[in-house]
């Protein structure tokens, strides 16, 4: 048996990742003084409703090592190995803390992986490898699916605000091209870890339409995810528009993102995260 592990900015739904069997730790989301673990101290449905009235924006943080410690002693007890899959190192410590848990207990049965992803890029990469793993797969074809989908993965988002990924921290205005965040929704690109700017669009109607002209230029798609910040009347119109290169609806996801997601993005974001065919 092999154990897969991620952690909670993938965005998979909570009954997709346990009927999977995935082990999931959460990245903690930091509101005053409290630290509270995303999806388990608080929910997306509770953190969007409290974002608008924060006195100070939320910030984000990584688990200590000790909490992976604690679920790789649990899954080694009965798997002979673990992938644990993880979001991009040069977005969070979560691959660090993963990688110092991992060389305590059993790195040579302890495989992690840098997906230079989030949210459902890393997402489609983790249910990759238990789709391996249900077709038999070896703990190297394992590992070859999940390469072979994190090469495939393209991950946009248009911003409704650039405040809050300014304030984070995490990416910096000069990195997205931009000067100032005056009236500006860029429509940007996650790809091997580095966000970047497409386009820097003044209006949001506009902006929605550059997103969904990007997801046409890399049909056929394989699998699709929408993902929303607190958005979902916005994302099921989206949705609507690009319903003729959608892939099965089984292949097909709609995500309210994570609250650690939705801290760097703030509210009334849209994104999409596609695997593409070859």
């Amino acid at each position: 048996m092999i154990g897969i592990v991620t952690d909670s900015t993938c965005d998979l739904p909570r009954e997709i990742a346990e009927e999977a069997g995935i082990a999931v730790i959460p990245a903690h989301i930091n509101i005053g003084r409290q630290s509270l673990r995303d999806g388990i101290d608080i929910s997306r449905e509770e953190f969007y409703e409290r974002l608008p009235t924060m006195p100070e924006p939320p910030t984000t943080s990584a688990p200590g090592p000790g909490a992976f410690v604690e679920v790789y002693e649990r899954l080694l007890g009965r798997a002979s190995h673990i992938i644990s899959i993880h979001v991009a190192s040069q977005l969070s410590s979560i691959y660090n803390a993963a990688c110092l848990a991992a060389r305590e207990i059993a790195p040579e049965r302890i495989h992690v992986v840098d997906s230079g992803q989030t949210t459902m890029g890393l997402g489609w990469a983790v249910l990759a490898a238990v789709e391996a793993l249900r077709e038999s797969a070896s703990l190297e074809g394992v590992l070859h699916s999940v390469q072979d989908t994190l090469r495939r993965v393209r991950v946009y988002a248009v911003l409704n605000t650039v405040e809050y990924l300014a304030r984070s921290g995490r990416v910096s205005m000069v990195q997205l091209g931009l000067s100032n965040l005056l009236n500006i929704k860029p429509l940007i690109e996650l790809r091997e870890g580095v966000v970047s700017s497409l386009s820097r669009i003044r209006t949001w109607s506009r902006a929605v339409n550059a997103l969904a002209g990007q997801v046409r230029s890399i049909a056929p798609i394989e699998r699709l995810a929408v993902m929303h910040t607190n958005y979902l009347e916005g994302a099921e119109k989206f949705v609507t528009r690009i319903k003729d290169i959608l892939p099965h609806p089984h292949e097909s996801l709609l995500v309210n993102a994570t609250t650690v997601i939705g801290a760097h993005v703030g509210p009334h974001g849209l994104g999409v995260a596609a695997v593409i065919k070859e």
